[in-house]
């Protein structure tokens, strides 16, 4: 009898043991997805081919540019609208907004469409529209549909041995001419200055290949802020002292793409250096065209306006 009794004792307490190790028979959690399903942001992202981001502002380029709109996961149906309407109701969407034709194909994660941007440095938003929304996702934009201006001072130094190095520089405006003097004409125009090159060339740039330069240049100078300041190499006349055309190509572009062309022709003689400002016709041949008149300060004269 004891010893019976001694073993139900053995086997009461045993199963006490496994009630507390193993609980009231509740299974235990799984463990979490390791791999979770992306969740949609309350915004996407949304890009244009031409955008550029300068001092906290997004400038778009004039004319016809492309709309990304890209989510986190698949979204449908998705509207976008733009235009500068949008500023004046900024809890709807005006009937004069322009409604972009969007397509997809990567079911619903990315959106294209095309936009013809237009504006004078205007001011514009971008809104995309969801059901999983309350509101508007608003994306603002300055349409730059200007390339920059400068007004340059063109003069000549005499080398050591012979020729005449050209020197480039921004011309310095003054003070009575502007509410402080300055040596930067118009580069604060929207998107401002992003680069500036000038190209020199011994021979006709353009010749027979008309708007694209034919001719690899012989000296170039470039920047990416005011002021301009190019000293050129020496540059020589003719053997036996004959005058020599040069020609100079200065190319001024903007952070959307907008581009300034100046087009001049150095003539190089034995005594010094005279400058005419120049075009490019658009006969088949784009022949180059040398201003009548022979002058220093080639581009935009900002103390006229």
């Amino acid at each position: 009898m004891k010893k019976l009794l001694l073993v139900l004792t053995v086997v009461a307490v045993s199963s006490f043991l496994l009630v507390g190790c193993l609980g009231t028979g509740t299974t235990p959690d799984p463990d979490p997805d390791p791999d979770p399903d992306p969740v949609a942001t309350d915004c996407p992202t949304v890009a244009v081919t031409s955008q550029a981001a300068v001092a906290g502002k997004n400038y778009i380029k004039a004319g016809s540019q492309t709309i990304t709109v890209t989510f986190a996961v698949p979204t449908e149906p998705v509207s976008v609208f733009v235009g500068a309407a949008l500023k004046d109701n900024p809890d709807g969407v005006p009937s004069s907004a322009e409604e972009v034709v969007l397509y997809t194909a990567d079911g619903g994660l990315t959106y294209t469409g095309t936009v013809l941007f237009a504006g004078d440095c205007d001011e514009a938003y971008i809104y995309v529209i969801t059901c999983d929304t309350c509101a508007p996702c608003k994306y603002p934009y300055t349409v730059d549909d200007a390339a920059p201006t400068d007004w340059i001072k063109i003069t000549s130094k005499a080398c050591v041995c012979e020729g005449f190095e050209v020197i480039f520089k921004s011309n310095v405006i003054a003070a009575t001419d502007c509410a402080v003097a300055t040596d930067c004409c118009e580069y604060g125009e929207c998107s401002g200055l992003a680069s500036w090159t000038i190209d020199i060339y011994d021979r006709d740039p353009v010749d027979e290949c008309c708007l694209a330069t034919c001719w690899t240049p012989i000296d170039t100078c470039s920047g990416d802020a005011c002021p301009i300041d190019c000293t050129t190499m020496c540059l020589l006349t003719y053997a036996g002292g004959a005058d020599k055309t040069y020609y100079a190509i200065i190319t001024l572009a903007d952070a959307v793409g907008n581009k300034t062309k100046y087009y001049v022709t150095i003539i190089v003689s034995t005594t010094g250096v005279s400058i005419k400002s120049a075009t490019i016709g658009t006969s088949p041949n784009c022949e180059w065209t040398s201003a009548d008149d022979t002058t220093d300060l080639i581009g935009v004269d900002c103390t006229a306006s």
